[in-house]
């Protein structure tokens, strides 16, 4: 079950709804917390029932762990000192138990597969199929750990710390959720019965997500699976499409699934953290990340680049910590070369930047946006493709000026033309076949720049709904049912990581 699903929206989030503030209504409390605990498993459940044992263990293990150290912090200062190291043993073993949970699903084949290559043995590969969701609840209760360490989290029962992890808006592709972003609102008696503002909020930013998954994203998918996949050689015009397909695809897609996640959660009166904020408009690659993905963005920041460091041991030791910080957080994304080569990327990339900016040489608006863009856009590249050589095709294709003016009709094949039909003919006459063929895609693309550029959802929200928006995004929801009801909803990306 997907947020973009007929049976998510028509009768899961409707049902959950509906008998949650019914039993709140009726001052059955804890009834309707259980109710959306239940809920948000069902929901999780419904991709694989055999791994929900496996988020049930975690969220017990690490209920327990993070009450012993909420606790111990409330001792004396004396018994701190004395249990300092003990407590200290209790969150690295607590870490360390999550992460070796995290590892065995996301790379046992891809640590056999390199240790037979590396050194010429012929372990078997179990192909481990990774659990929906895994990297995104293993991170949340990391930090929930983390802050019980530190003494910042109130001592939650297990019904509450259950609803924290499991709150079916952010379960599968996050955001990463601090305990104090969440349980505090859901211990409020404000949150307790239907608001209807928040209704028209949600349901506002719901069709705006909507229609980017199904309608854009989905769209360009096609677009970059063929390049991508094809395994044959691309010529310019071809090669660009590709690239700037799977760029939007991302792009509409991951926003896409922010956006339906912040507007169910405000159903339940639930504000969820920003994950997503136009990200596509900054003007260097620091800005970029302060944007895309804020709360892993801020996990790697506060548990892996200040831990090993940040900016406070010398000008190539911060450059060093950027660099790990950036390709560890690529090997998240998943077990292959390709991920850590983007992270290295993006690493390398951040450290340039930081040099650049000790010059204090701004580059104009303009250019500043189009390095940065194109920038991500070519790392894209290698996020995407599966193999490396794939990635070097379509990067060869997108430098490969020569093959931008020797494309003919002949060359091209006729599914590519069938778009303009008898125009086609009058077409070819003036421009390269190959770019013809592509029209329709880089009209799409256009389009995408121009969509990029407005005011997104969270701050058109931010301005008031009025009755103009209200027709607006009714018109977008009924566009995007049409889009689902006729095509296989793909699933969000972000469901792979």
């Amino acid at each position: 079950m997907i947020f973009s699903s007929w049976q998510f929206i028509f009768l899961f989030l409707p049902i959950s709804f509906f008998i949650y503030f019914y039993l709140n209504h009726r001052r059955l409390i804890i009834a309707g917390k259980l109710w959306l605990i239940t809920a948000s498993l069902f929901f999780y459940a419904y991709w694989d029932i055999r791994y929900l044992p496996l988020i049930l263990g975690s969220i017990l293990l690490n209920f327990a762990i993070g009450t012993g150290l909420a606790q111990s912090h409330d001792k004396s200062r004396k018994e701190r000192g004395i249990q300092a190291i003990n407590r200290k043993v209790v969150l690295a073993t607590g870490i360390l138990i999550n992460l070796m949970l995290l590892g065995y699903y996301k790379y046992t084949d891809f640590l056999l597969d390199n240790i037979n290559i590396v050194f010429t043995t012929s372990f078997n590969l179990p192909h481990i199929i990774l659990p929906l969701a895994i990297s995104f609840f293993t991170f949340t209760q990391i930090v929930y750990l983390v802050d019980s360490y530190r003494g910042e989290t109130a001592e939650y029962d297990l019904l509450n710390y259950s609803l924290f992890v499991t709150f079916f808006p952010h379960l599968i592709a996050g955001p990463i959720v601090h305990h104090g972003q969440i349980m505090p609102q859901f211990a409020s008696r404000w949150t307790l019965t239907r608001r209807y503002s928040n209704i028209l909020k949600g349901l506002f930013i719901f069709a705006i997500g909507f229609f980017k998954k199904v309608v854009i994203a989905d769209s360009f998918a096609v677009w970059a699976t063929a390049g991508f996949d094809s395994g044959q050689t691309l010529d310019f015009f071809t090669a660009w499409a590709t690239s700037l397909s799977y760029s939007f695809q991302l792009y509409f897609d991951f926003s896409g699934y922010c956006d339906m996640a912040i507007g169910a959660s405000l159903l339940f009166n639930i504000w969820l953290p920003i994950n997503f904020n136009s990200p596509y408009k900054s003007l260097d690659i620091q800005d970029f990340w302060r944007r895309w993905h804020i709360t892993l963005s801020s996990f790697l920041r506060d548990l892996l680049y200040i831990p090993l460091g940040g900016n406070r041991c010398g000008e190539y030791r911060t450059y060093l910590n950027l660099f790990i910080t950036f390709v560890l957080g690529g090997l998240w994304h998943g077990a292959t070369w390709m991920f850590v080569i983007w992270g290295a990327l993006h690493g390398a990339a951040l450290i340039i930047h930081r040099f650049w900016k000790r010059l204090n040489r701004p580059l104009p608006p303009f250019l500043a946006w189009a390095t940065t863009f194109m920038f991500v856009n070519i790392a894209w590249v290698f996020f995407r493709a599966n193999t490396l050589d794939d990635a070097l095709r379509v990067l060869h294709g997108m430098i490969d000026l020569r093959s931008a003016s020797e494309g003919t009709a002949g060359t091209i094949p006729i599914s590519d033309l069938a778009w303009a039909g008898w125009l086609s003919d009058i077409l070819i006459n003036l421009a390269p076949a190959s770019l013809i063929g592509q029209i329709p895609i880089y009209l799409a693309i256009i389009t995408a720049f121009v969509i990029i550029t407005q005011k997104n959802s969270i701050e058109l929200v931010q301005e008031g709904i009025g009755t103009q928006k209200l027709t607006y995004s009714i018109f977008l929801f009924i566009t995007a049912m049409y889009f689902m009801l006729a095509a296989t909803s793909s699933i969000f990306l972000y469901f792979n990581f």
